[in-house]
């Protein structure tokens, strides 16, 4: 297992291309070609599902109990399967949640083509979906440690796992806005099984090394314990998870309230609801892409307020847009600052993680990430169906942009906490600089 020490940045900065640098791992540049194809096809089914709720009931109401379903496990479990994740094989786990994935996919679209599918069985896929992404997601993030040759390149890594996440989240919806309009929603479905083929294939051909086994003190419910209080007693850990949280509960959800805005709103169908998500794809690919260019952890928490920040401000201007061509231009800058914010996150947690806790911090991460999302899609729904879309989407951006405020006020407290394990992973210069 590679030591805990992060250095600031790659061993030969002279080298070109250091924006892709984790690339130059065999096993990370396997699972970035995988992922970038699954991928694409798992924003194809998102949107596909978005618009056949909406299709099926026209309920905002329903959009949001339909991913209510896709997430809500993720919050209950997450911290379960973190400990699970810490004491399993990572790279057998992907290899399991990816072909049960792939399954649940197959089977969405035997029953949609065959015409059978309602919104219950719907919402039970999802829910099917939703338990094993809470084994899926800190697997695959804790496993970037293992897929990367040098310490080095594990922020880029993050940064490069979240550009090909959002380049999917912009070609993706393009495709599917295509499809559904053509074919209907049961091919996009499956081409998502289909695309899931390229990632398994990707992990088949992978040498992993043997990963150092740490010695069990505990049963399973006292180290979830144990993964609660390492986190509760960092201020840093701590603060930039409550963060995601409240963003996540808040902001995250306009994604579920898109097919409406794009129906009601700006009088479209589904070609609008596709170009509206890849705008916001696009934009977050930026700023993730900004982000692979850094080469230390230092400056990331003003980062993380900053993109906060930026997301709330736009989720105020995209409610009260009423036109096509404004709303394409505002929406580049909230994926910029979710997904900015979100990848920023990530490589902060992470490098302040101990490698035998990673697995239950990346699962509070998931918590937090993904789990407090349902909450908000039905939060959303509901006051969406009362107050109507364009209303919600302001309220959501003005908590978001409070909630980054009020971060950004609490850096000092999170510079003091964080300083001395970035010194002890060298990662601060020999001058004083300030992380936040």
């Amino acid at each position: 297992m590679p030591p805990s020490r992060v250095p600031t940045s790659a061993p030969d900065s002279s080298q070109r291309f250091t924006a892709l640098r984790a690339l130059r791992s065999r096993n990370y540049r396997l699972f970035f070609a995988g992922q970038a194809v699954s991928l694409i096809g798992t924003w194809i089914t998102r949107i596909a599902t978005s618009w056949l709720v909406f299709r099926l009931t026209g309920s905002p109401v329903m959009l949001g109990l339909v991913s209510f379903a896709g997430q809500i496990p993720s919050f209950f479990l997450a911290p379960i399967a973190g400990v699970w994740v810490d004491r399993w094989n990572r790279h057998r786990t992907i290899v399991v949640t990816q072909t049960l994935s792939m399954l649940q996919s197959f089977a969405l679209a035997a029953l949609t083509l065959t015409g059978r599918i309602n919104v219950w069985e719907l919402a039970l896929l999802m829910l099917a979906q939703g338990l094993i992404n809470t084994f899926d997601m800190p697997a695959r993030q804790s496993f970037v440690i293992q897929m990367i040759d040098d310490p080095a390149y594990l922020g880029n890594a993050i940064a490069l796992n979240s550009s090909i996440v959002n380049a999917a989240r912009l070609i993706g919806p393009a495709i599917a806005g295509v499809v559904i309009a053509a074919a209907g929603e049961g091919i996009c479905f499956l081409i998502d099984g289909m695309s899931y083929a390229a990632v398994l294939i990707s992990l088949s051909a992978m040498r992993i090394p043997a990963r150092a086994v740490y010695k069990k003190t505990k049963n399973a419910f006292g180290e979830l314990i144990e993964g609660w209080h390492y986190i509760a007693r960092s201020p840093a850990m701590r603060s930039i998870l409550l963060l995601i949280a409240l963003v996540s509960l808040l902001g995250v959800p306009f994604q579920v309230l898109m097919p409406i805005f794009a129906a009601n709103v700006l009088h479209g169908g589904p070609h609008t609801l596709g170009a509206l998500m890849a705008a916001a794809g696009g934009g977050a690919l930026a700023g993730v892409a900004a982000l692979a260019n850094r080469k230390s952890v230092i400056g990331m928490g003003r980062v993380v307020a900053e993109s906060a920040g930026i997301f709330g401000l736009s989720l105020i201007a995209f409610g009260l847009s009423k036109v096509l061509w404004l709303s394409l231009c505002i929406l580049p800058f909230a994926g910029f600052g979710m997904m900015r914010q979100m990848a920023a996150s990530n490589t902060i947690v992470q490098t302040l993680s101990d490698e035998k806790k990673r697995g239950r911090v990346m699962a509070f991460y998931s918590m937090a990430f993904v789990g407090m999302s349902p909450f908000g899609s039905l939060l959303a729904g509901a006051l969406s169906a009362h107050i109507g879309v364009s209303r919600t989407l302001v309220l959501c951006g003005f908590a978001c942009l409070i909630s980054a405020i009020c971060f950004a006020l609490h850096l000092p407290r999170i510079h003091e906490s964080a300083r001395p394990l970035y010194a002890t992973r060298g990662l601060l210069p020999d001058t004083t600089e300030e992380l936040e």
